[in-house]
């Protein structure tokens, strides 16, 4: 495993993240779950990615069970708060009321007394931002979490957060977004703003939700038990990658990725990591195995030919095209 700071901070993270977005708690049994938390300690990942509202909380759960008696100090957990993780009116967005209620709900959950990365999940509209960055640095300065990110925040909230950051004394270092070689909407705005206030990217969605793992092929149903086959599990968020153009593309890719002696997901998440910004790729696994695969992707780097024949190739998603083709409810 290869290890890279964490945007200019010194936190320093393993090029590949274990999340259980939509495995852990709800996708596979606990057991499945906590076999491939293993393989992804055995394979050198310290980096382990969730929030309140998978699996409605239970995605937490079973991860602080996975992780129970690892030295915490060798490990890097993060979380996110945003989503409704209950019927109330309050449980839910970035108040001061959820952040604070939210925070010992995940430390509860997850088994720890601090967690390394606490995100705000999306933006809220409804909260005015110095209450939601106030509430942050309570959370920080009470030893509650080391690090403060974001997740899918425009450059610009991303620009007026980090301000605030700085005025009260707490690092704001990352942005999640989602990214790969089919989905590049970081890259026109997000990731130049990003490098200029320190900013690192730990991306999700490196294999586009598998479709650049090439199992899904055009003109076919999707195979039985899928992700694109499953409402809890993605599908609707996949849709946007399910046409016969895009799975023809993807198949295009194989000639490449056998030539520089990678599987297709190898090649997805390597691609993602050649981007300078980007500080890890968030993974996810149904069977350890997978989990055994992906990690390969670290350390790799891909020639300059390689990368313009992807370009060549593939279509991605910009920022123009993004609002056109994904619902906020989609995303994780």
């Amino acid at each position: 495993m290869e290890f890279r700071h964490l945007g200019r901070s010194g936190l320093m993270v393993s090029e590949i993240s274990y999340g259980n977005w939509i495995t852990h708690g709800s996708q596979v049994e606990e057991d499945a779950a906590t076999a491939c938390v293993r393989a992804a300690l055995d394979t050198g990942i310290t980096t382990f990615d969730t929030a309140d509202v998978y699996a409605g909380t239970k995605a937490e759960t079973v991860l602080g069970r996975a992780l129970k008696g690892e030295r915490r100090e060798g490990l890097e957990i993060f979380t996110k708060v945003f989503w409704p993780t209950g019927p109330g009116r309050n449980d839910r967005g970035l108040s001061r009321k959820h952040i604070m209620e939210s925070i010992d709900g995940s430390l509860r959950r997850l088994q720890t007394d601090y967690v390394d990365l606490y995100q705000a999940h999306r933006y809220d509209y409804s909260t005015p931002l110095e209450e939601t960055m106030e509430a942050f640095a309570d959370v920080v300065h009470s030893g509650k979490a080391h690090y403060i990110g974001v997740s899918e925040w425009k450059a610009s909230q991303l620009r007026e957060a980090h301000q605030l950051a700085r005025e009260l004394r707490i690092p704001l270092v990352s942005n999640q977004p989602q990214y790969s070689m089919l989905w590049r909407v970081i890259e026109t705005e997000v990731i130049p703003t990003s490098e200029e206030l320190g900013v690192g990217q730990i991306v999700w969605s490196p294999m586009a939700q598998g479709v650049l793992s090439g199992k899904y092929l055009p003109g076919q149903p999707p195979p039985a038990g899928s992700r694109a086959t499953d409402e809890k599990s993605g599908a609707g968020f996949i849709a946007k990658f399910m046409t016969d153009e895009v799975l023809t593309r993807v198949q295009r890719l194989k000639p490449l990725a056998e030539q520089a002696g990678l599987t297709m997901p190898q090649l997805a998440i390597a691609w993602v990591l050649q981007n300078p910004n980007v500080s890890s790729a968030i993974v996810g696994a149904s069977r350890p195995e997978q989990v055994h695969d992906n990690v390969k992707a670290a350390g790799v780097k891909l020639d300059a030919d390689l990368l313009k024949a992807i370009d060549e190739i593939v279509e991605p998603i910009t920022e123009r095209d993004a609002a056109k083709t994904e619902s906020p409810a989609q995303r994780p």
